[in-house]
């Protein structure tokens, strides 16, 4: 068995990725926009862009095993580099597709790629490999895209509106329900949708953080404890009182949190915490270690960082 089986076999959000654009839990509309393009029998070159998890690379995939399309993947926050890229592609669009169609290359998050270098080469390899390939591209930021590349692009937001998410909810209770009975999981189904509500739309997320809480064979109420709420309330206590010890065991405690959530939790509290002459600097704050969030290495240091800031810059109610 190769690394790759062995992953598929053992991780549930391989294991249970959806196989089809039906299958995949999504808004009606952005669905259609695939239902559609399955019926013409052809993928364009697509810029995918939403929050992790939410299933843009389930449906890249999903859409090229529908229409038969050979396919490849590159992780571009791993082999991102302009030699790395022009090898694999060149490699593969330059040859014929067994089945006789477009090939396709998903370059996944491809906001890690250079926009000085990689994301310009890749304009031209839309245009060079244009008879023989497609390409779609996956983001979490597309405002990372270069505008050449939107141009040659269909752009597709995976946005989830509010009205929405009671269904989008329910329909992957329903999935993880299925997977937790599949895997002989007992459960309650309290914490799975306390689980949903926190993490939505992370679906890769919610999945990973159940497989984790199974090894003891069953997820009830006892995990709740393990599932961290982000309170900002003891944080900012600690901020106004320049406590930056306490700042930092409280960065520690809800590392386990996604690092967006908890730069938005501490965003929406702002007129409740600060004086409202500080609020505009605390936002531009704020929104540059957001930005650097996704690039750094060490997300504990960039989160310290940022609250330093803000304790040493703002002035507090």
């Amino acid at each position: 068995m190769t690394v790759a089986e062995a992953t598929k076999e053992y991780l549930w959000v391989e294991k249970y990725r959806p196989k089809t654009i039906e299958d995949c839990i999504l808004p009606e509309s952005i669905k259609k926009n695939f239902s559609d393009m399955l019926e013409k029998g052809e993928v364009q070159n697509l810029l995918l862009s939403g929050g992790a998890g939410c299933g843009k690379t389930t449906v890249a995939r999903a859409l090229c095993e529908e229409l038969d399309s050979d396919y490849i993947i590159i992780n571009c926050s791993e082999d991102g580099n302009i030699d790395t890229l022009r090898t694999k592609i060149r490699n593969f669009a330059s040859t014929v597709s067994i089945s006789g169609g477009n090939k396709v290359v998903i370059l996944d998050e491809f906001d890690y790629s250079n926009a000085q270098s990689t994301q310009p080469a890749l304009r031209g390899f839309i245009e060079e490999f244009s008879d023989n390939c497609r390409f779609i591209l996956t983001c979490n930021y597309k405002n990372r895209i270069i505008e050449p590349l939107h141009s040659r692009c269909t752009c597709i937001e995976f946005k989830m509106p509010k009205k929405e998410k009671p269904n989008l909810a329910g329909g992957f209770m329903d999935r993880i329900k299925f997977i937790l009975d599949n895997e002989s999981i007992s459960f309650d189904e309290k914490v799975l949708a306390e689980l949903i509500m926190k993490h939505f739309p992370d679906f890769r997320r919610v999945i990973n953080e159940l497989q984790r809480y199974s090894v003891a064979g069953s997820i009830d109420i006892g995990i709740l404890s393990q599932i961290g709420e982000i309170k900002v309330k003891d944080l900012m206590s600690s901020m106004k009182k320049k406590e930056f010890t306490n700042v930092r065991k409280w960065v520690v405690d809800n590392l386990d949190n996604d690092q967006i959530h908890i730069f938005r939790k501490v965003y929406d509290g702002l007129y409740d915490y600060f004086k409202p002459q500080s609020i505009p600097q605390a936002v531009l704050i704020i929104a540059e270690y957001q930005y650097k969030s996704a690039f750094v290495a060490d997300h504990e240091i960039n989160l310290t960082a940022c609250l330093t800031e803000l304790m040493l810059q703002c002035e507090f109610i």
